[in-house]
């Protein structure tokens, strides 16, 4: 049984939740970038700083909206957030 989903307003959540896909999407194609060319220290630089961008944008993510994962990914507010919708999937 799913939660009933409820429309997020705020668009700084979809803007937010864009740049988070981007930035999963550039960090794939450099990790399989770089599983053919380990010694490229530019693309494992650039690999890093988009893994710390990554990392800080989504806490504040999750900071503003609840969480993006579970099974210890993320925390939760009190209540349990994972009962509300829409999840980060469905929008």
């Amino acid at each position: 049984m799913s939660a009933p989903e409820k429309p997020v307003c705020d668009p700084q959540y979809y803007e937010l939740l864009e740049k988070l896909q981007s930035l999963d999407f550039v960090l794939v194609e450099l990790n399989l970038y770089l599983d053919t060319h380990p010694d490229d220290l530019q693309a494992i630089q650039q690999f890093n700083i988009l893994t710390q961008e990554r990392t800080q944008l989504a806490e504040h993510f999750q900071r503003l909206y609840g969480p993006l994962q579970n099974f210890g990914r993320a925390y939760s507010k009190y209540p349990w957030q994972w009962s509300e919708s829409p999840w980060p999937w469905q929008v």
